[in-house]
């Protein structure tokens, strides 16, 4: 679009309140807010910057929506950035892509790291640093001996599991331990979250202590960084905020920007104590003229449009926008930019959280840089698994960022065939012909990784170019860890973080291929079925702790009564029929 087409549509809308859309096709490139739809549009003619000329030049068609104020535009717009995620405005990531840890509402809860709580837990987060989180976890189940295990696993046990044997659990489900002291045990946890990390630290420290006592030296300085993690969670917690006496909730926003990304951390303070932090995530348009006011505004609407605004909030830097601070001054929140004093302090504590992680070596830019792809921050990883061509399945796994989005992982049975090629062409035909038909709703992902070499890659890019779904897809092959692309194959040095996340991914993609594929063998008919006294469960018990029904056959009578459900008539049985 031109701009004699510009001011031809600005000419048709309306002189009023509301938001208006920059459109290509389907997809919204661009989203604003104005007092006076038509007078802002028209100034599109003469882009004010490299950006908005780019969108311009993309727009095909401008739409509108007219509101009664200019508060009632602001708080669309965020609503309409949050829904469409345009590629030109900078946009909040949704929180949920964030891990929490939740202690789950059973009789002996669980504490799990999951990104969609159950109904009914308790949930702490969200946290940004999925690695941090696991450290604490672990201590904590290691402390208190909270279990971490699956309903499935916890019901019916007759024996604790290994588990309780590494000291990551007390065992509830056998009865090691009543339920008023496990519950007791919960409520330390779920106070630790709350703020109380001497709960956590004090009794790591002690066995720090104890170690080095003993000269156990390595112990010692695995407790001692462990112990560094807990300290420093929950950073910044329990300071007091010198308010004024009219402000009882305050927010501090202080946010960095680094290319395509910026991060706002904010602490919030309650009372005059901070009692919350945490940091988020916003894409922002790759040209770099976004500053860091700019970053603020657009935060402070896409966050706030959906939660209760403070009495004040402390920015690290002041933004420009006459609409949001009409908003602001309507909603009666006082905004400052401290240059000194206790305030100052603070807007300079949620600055050291929000550049703190800033350029960790997850491997997503160097993977990205290395395949000379735009960006590698969410991968697909792909693999299939069968026994001889019975019982095959396929699992698709999402990193995102480094990590495991295990929210976006799906599975897929296969038809029965014993060729790793055609099975793999049939896993990625599947998951391309869903994104291509918008049956998906995952996000596009930025490469796909295919699990074994050529064979298995070309099998893969042929399913993507028969649907027409264009990804960039390498391959990893597990012999000699070479990295397998359609230019060639290559040995990546082996401390190289883009190497590892491939590898991550590939081992979690196996891994949830072959649990599948297990679960799958598991239930298949056996000539077990025909046994009496042989139920479903018994018979995924022998299963499993026996290999196949050869294994089974190879048994002696009282290896098979080790077998929880296996008697001596039962196992004279298994033997006669076998």
């Amino acid at each position: 679009m031109d701009a004699a087409h510009v001011r031809e549509h600005a000419g048709e809308l309306p002189r009023e309140p509301g938001v208006y859309q920059f459109q290509e096709g389907e997809t919204t490139l661009y989203v604003g807010k104005a007092v006076d739809i038509r007078e802002r549009v028209r100034s599109y003619a003469d882009p004010r910057s490299r950006r908005i000329a780019r969108m311009v030049e993309r727009a095909e068609e401008i739409e509108c929506a007219v509101t009664d104020t200019e508060t009632q535009a602001l708080l669309l717009e965020a609503n309409l950035i949050k829904r469409h995620q345009p590629r030109y405005n900078v946009r909040l990531k949704d929180d949920k892509s964030y891990p929490l840890v939740q202690l789950t509402d059973h009789e002996f809860p669980r504490i799990e790291i999951t990104r969609d709580p159950n109904p009914g837990a308790v949930a702490f987060g969200p946290y940004t640093e999925r690695g941090r989180v696991e450290t604490v976890v672990k201590a904590l189940r290691e402390t208190y001996g909270v279990r971490g295990c699956s309903d499935h696993k916890f019901a019916g046990r007759d024996r604790p599991c290994l588990d309780h044997d590494l000291g990551l659990c007390t065992a509830p489900c056998t009865g090691e331990i009543g339920s008023e002291e496990y519950i007791a045990d919960v409520e330390s946890v779920e106070r630790f979250f709350e703020g109380s990390p001497g709960l956590l630290a004090d009794p790591l420290r002690r066995e720090m202590e104890r170690a080095t006592e003993e000269q156990n030296f390595e112990r010692a300085a695995n407790l001692r960084d462990k112990l560094q993690v807990v300290e420093s969670f929950h950073e910044g917690g329990g300071e007091a905020v010198s308010a004024q006496t009219n402000e009882e909730w305050v927010d501090v926003l202080g946010a960095v920007v680094e290319g395509e990304r910026a991060t706002v951390a904010r602490l919030h303070s309650e009372g005059g104590q901070l009692v919350e932090r945490d940091r988020h995530t916003l894409s922002v348009p790759d040209d770099g003229e976004e500053g860091v006011g700019s970053v603020l505004a657009a935060f402070i609407v896409q966050y706030y449009a959906e939660r209760s605004l403070p009495d004040a909030l402390l920015l690290s830097e002041r933004f420009t926008d006459d609409e949001l601070d009409d908003w602001l001054d309507d909603e009666s929140v006082a905004v400052r930019v401290p240059g000194a004093g206790r305030e100052a302090t603070l807007v300079e504590l949620a600055l050291k959280n929000a550049r703190r992680g800033r350029g960790k070596a997850d491997g997503t830019a160097a993977l990205a840089e290395r395949l000379g792809i735009g960006r590698a921050n969410r991968i697909e990883g792909f693999d299939v698994s069968h026994a001889q061509g019975r019982a095959a399945v396929g699992s698709d796994v999402t990193f995102v960022d480094g990590s495991p989005e295990k929210s976006d992982y799906r599975r897929k049975k296969l038809q029965d065939e014993n060729d790793d090629y055609a099975n793999m062409h049939a896993l990625v035909a599947w998951r391309a012909r869903r994104a291509v038909e918008g049956q998906d709703d995952r996000s596009e992902p930025d490469l796909l990784l295919i699990d074994g070499g050529e064979g298995q890659l070309n099998a893969a890019c042929d399913a993507l170019s028969e649907v027409g779904w264009d990804v960039p897809a390498i391959g990893l092959a597990k012999a000699e860890e070479r990295v397998v692309t359609p230019d060639g194959s290559f040995a990546w040095p082996d401390d190289a973080p883009e190497r590892h996340l491939l590898q991550r991914v590939r081992d979690e993609s196996h891994r949830f291929a072959v649990q599948y594929h297990q679960t799958l063998r598991d239930e298949v008919s056996t000539v077990l079925d025909d046994v009496p006294g042989i139920g479903p469960q018994t018979r995924k018990r022998l299963l499993r702790r026996f290999g196949s029904i050869d294994g089974v056959r190879a048994a002696s009578p009282d290896e098979l009564q080790s077998v929880s459900g296996v008697g001596e008539k039962t196992a004279t049985t298994i033997q006669g029929r076998l």
